[in-house]
């Protein structure tokens, strides 16, 4: 059974820097493509990050340049560095295991841009 824990989410000011892990069990981790999604208050929830099996990386236009997704197979984890944070960064964030044919989501952690 595969399950994804995300933690690192809290309360940030503006301008300040947070980072989120996601720990998977439960699969063959590095033969998997890891996401990070991202839901706000009144809105769907959208793709932040993308990391592959083989390391190439996609972002959101709108974190470009902000944040970095990354992943450690031997520890079957995925991170988000946010950096330069904005008050409309502010959501559930939301880990993603792609297995193709299914995929996985975490319990999500919540992220608060707010002075």
């Amino acid at each position: 059974q595969v399950q994804l824990v995300e933690s690192g989410g809290g309360l940030v000011q503006p301008g300040g820097s947070v980072r989120l892990s996601c720990a998977a069990s439960g699969s063959i981790f590095r033969l998997y493509t890891m996401g990070w999604y991202r839901q706000a208050p009144g809105k769907q929830r959208e793709l932040v990050a993308v990391i592959t099996s083989g390391g190439a990386t996609n972002y959101a236009d709108s974190v470009k340049g902000r944040f970095t997704i990354s992943r450690d197979n031997a520890k079957s984890t995925v991170y988000l560095q946010m950096n330069s944070l904005k008050a409309e960064d502010t959501a559930d964030y939301y880990c993603n295991q792609d297995q193709g044919l299914r995929a996985y989501w975490g319990q999500g952690t919540l992220v608060t841009v707010s002075e």
